[in-house]
């Protein structure tokens, strides 16, 4: 008899362990896994400058642009729209009036949806909304099993499904990795299928050649229809300045060509302190506010109400070696400013991220992703690029950061909701159950909130040391390398309609089969 109800014990206490380990993945898993669409903010933005202060970066980003200039190469459609709009124009060099671009951006929406192929994901941009997206442009990808290495298709495959799969990003992002498997000339067609196959999440285009964002946009037409598209933006573009204060056809042609089709283009300046901008903060955002207003306006001027969102990405470098550095506190705190300065100029705002130098998924790694994460939370970002996977100063896409930093994420969520005050909340009933010098475990208040009181990692060992020793002593990168590992394979796609899944194959194969591979 003890023999069998020390079985029934230990069977009852596995049952008790597996039910908590199940309201433990609910938890992190909220509503099968969808989660929510985007994140509605509930802590204010963080103002750093006051009024005098923000007038004298405006009023030096204005002699930037009326004194010095900015030029517009390649792209004479650009030129003839600043100069019908009243700018002055000498050969490619464009100089601005006061006040020009900010009367060209009243344009602008401050707010919009993007809307994704399942309607419980599309996502708000702009006024309090908050998206993650993953980060975007790595020729490499890393893990702990086979180290650092080009990025192909199947691992841009990958990480789209390890995006889908989390609760905690809210966006299919767009060249989460370069495959470079695939021809360079072709490569954008597979990327953009792998978003729409894989994801049913909002997702960006290619913006590396005008043909190429155009493709990306009649990719999108087909899955949600042209006369949608013309009227609700579906698909990215997210274009850079050649700083300082230049803008190359390359980028002004894709912009041009998101902006005629009603698509949003994410205006982003790539400033390097002391390489492309100078390396003071304040004149960084500067060159960042003249440059971004610029493109901006130019997207207004293609077609006036199209979606626009003011980019940033400050950054500062070792000016000992010459190399750049990412998730420094200069960048950070510049990016405060910024907020406030889209702010007044009533732009949703992409800026700053999950930004590191570092070359594994080490406490450097973290402490530098948290530095500039936090200060795109309290910038008042709306969309945020690179919230995921960033590693080796952008040049690597890793598995296992993508899994910490997503679980990050996750704990922004909570961060970003505030603290909610309501009768529930402030627990009067559970002080009057329990009284002086007892426990809270039990009492009814306690028992009614435990499963949603608190977020819960799915990456922290919260175990004892002894518990955590026994189980094998991993540190927080060898359990991210299992859990991007489990969730692949339970991965599943998102059904998508057989006749849109055929025309997009179609519409791929025509197209590369109208010009040979290029390869550079």
């Amino acid at each position: 008899m003890d023999v069998v109800a020390a079985s029934e014990g230990s069977a009852a206490r596995r049952r008790e362990r597996g039910g908590r380990a199940a309201r433990r993945e609910q938890r992190a898993h909220p509503a099968q896994g969808l989660g929510r669409p985007y994140i509605v903010r509930n802590i204010p933005p963080y103002d750093v400058l006051s009024e005098e202060s923000l007038a004298r970066i405006e009023a030096a980003a204005d002699r930037i642009l009326e004194e010095i200039g900015i030029e517009f190469r390649d792209d004479p459609v650009a030129l003839d729209h600043w100069k019908r709009a009243g700018a002055r124009v000498d050969g490619v060099l464009v100089r601005f009036g006061k006040g020009l671009l900010r009367d060209i951006l009243k344009t602008a929406p401050a707010r919009f949806t993007q809307h994704a192929r399942n309607p419980a994901r599309s996502v708000e941009i702009g006024g309090n909304a908050v998206v993650f997206s993953p980060a975007y442009g790595s020729p490499f990808v890393m893990d702990l099993d086979r180290g650092r290495r080009y990025g192909t298709i199947e691992d841009f495959e990958n990480f789209v499904k390890l995006a889908q799969s989390s609760p905690w990003l809210h966006h299919s992002g767009g060249t989460i990795c370069e495959p470079v498997d695939v021809p360079v000339n072709k490569r954008h067609l597979d990327m953009v299928y792998s978003h729409i196959r894989y994801s049913d999440r909002a997702f960006m285009g290619s913006v590396t050649a005008e043909s190429r964002a155009e493709d990306s946009i009649a990719m999108a037409r087909i899955v949600f229809g042209e006369a949608f598209c013309e009227e609700n933006c579906v698909i990215l573009g997210n274009v850079n300045v050649n700083s300082p204060l230049v803008w190359d056809g390359t980028m002004t042609l894709a912009l041009r060509a998101y902006a005629r089709a009603n698509q949003a283009a994410v205006v982003v300046p790539f400033i390097l302190g002391g390489a492309m901008g100078p390396v003071t903060n304040a004149g960084a955002i500067a060159q960042s506010l003249a440059e971004t207003m610029a493109g901006c306006a130019l997207a207004q001027l293609e077609r006036p109400g199209a979606p626009v969102i003011f980019g940033n990405f400050l950054s500062s470098m070792s000016l000992r070696s010459g190399a750049p550095t990412f998730g420094t506190p200069e960048p950070a705190i510049g990016s405060m400013v910024v907020g406030q300065l889209a702010r007044r100029l009533s732009l949703p705002l992409r800026c700053s991220g999950n930004f590191t130098t570092s070359k594994l998924p080490d406490a450097q790694a973290m402490n530098e992703g948290t530095m500039s994460m936090l200060a795109a939370v309290h910038c008042g970002a709306n969309f945020i690029l690179h919230s995921a996977g960033f590693l080796d100063g952008l040049l690597s896409m890793s598995y296992e950061k993508f899994v910490m930093d997503a679980d990050f994420c996750g704990a922004l969520h909570t961060y970003l909701d505030g603290v909610r005050i309501d009768d529930n909340q402030l627990a009067l009933d559970a002080f009057a159950e329990v009284g002086p010098g007892r426990h809270f475990f039990g009492c009814a208040h306690t028992m009614a909130n435990y499963e949603t009181a608190f977020w819960d990692s799915q990456v922290a060992d919260t175990e004892s040391f002894e518990k955590w020793q026994a189980a094998g002593g991993e540190d927080a990168a060898a359990r991210a390398n299992r859990r991007w590992k489990q969730a692949l394979a339970e991965y599943e796609a998102p059904p998508l309609d057989e006749a849109v899944d055929e025309a997009l194959r179609d519409f791929m194969a025509r197209r590369k089969a109208a010009v040979e591979d290029a390869w550079y």
